[in-house]
């Protein structure tokens, strides 16, 4: 997320179209961060309901596919493209992965 942020803050672009691509990020963390955590609920047979199930997954593919039409339609360096989607994606990974680490270790040991 560091990393995004700091190619965002030094990209040549209008104030505007920097806030389109933290709104992006926000959102896509949020709903890769709810599409882990019903994923996992409903492996371990935690109730999810079926539209939130549903929404998250539109909310984690919708804010990637705007993600892929911001960057399509900037005008930025071929460089700075890949560098703001790279960044973008491993910043969803990270926060799937901190999520369920966190999950992970905050439950009791069952060994005893």
């Amino acid at each position: 997320m560091g990393a995004f942020m700091v190619g965002l803050f030094n990209a040549a672009m209008p104030l505007n179209e920097k806030g389109y691509y933290f709104t992006i990020l926000m959102y896509g963390l949020f709903s890769a961060i709810s599409l882990q955590k019903s994923v996992r609920d409903r492996l371990e047979g935690i109730s999810v309901t079926n539209i939130y199930y549903g929404l998250s997954w539109f909310s984690t593919v919708l804010a990637v596919g705007l993600l892929i039409v911001g960057l399509w339609n900037a005008t930025l360096a071929l460089s700075e493209k890949g560098f703001c989607g790279m960044s973008f994606l491993l910043a969803l990974f990270a926060a799937i992965a901190v999520q369920k680490n966190t999950r992970d270790t905050s439950r009791p040991s069952a060994q005893g």
